[in-house]
């Protein structure tokens, strides 16, 4: 781990342009993707992003709230987040009888 790595509570799964998908799990991973492959290098969300980011490397701004304007960021340039798929509960009589208990 970097010594400026500060890590996200949830990663953030986002589908790029290309229809890849990518996972950040830092702020730093997301500085980094801002900075050097960012499909438009503007709007405002992307600004206020880098901004929030950048605060937060420097411990002036919560990760929290850098990740959200990442967010925001993503949407505005048309990268919609991908969400997890739930993991389904066991359907097994075993299951449901150690549930009850």
């Amino acid at each position: 781990m970097l010594l400026n790595e500060i890590p996200w509570t949830i990663p953030l799964t986002v589908r790029l342009s290309n229809g890849l998908t990518r996972t950040f799990t830092s702020v730093y991973e997301a500085v980094d993707f801002l900075e050097n492959e960012w499909p438009l290098r503007k709007g405002e969300r992307y600004e206020r992003a880098l901004r929030t980011c950048r605060r937060a490397l420097n411990r002036m701004t919560p990760a929290a709230v850098a990740r959200e304007a990442f967010i925001a960021a993503c949407l505005e340039a048309g990268m919609p987040l991908v969400m997890p798929t739930p993991v389904p509960r066991p359907q097994n009589a075993q299951a449901r009888t150690a549930l009850s208990a």
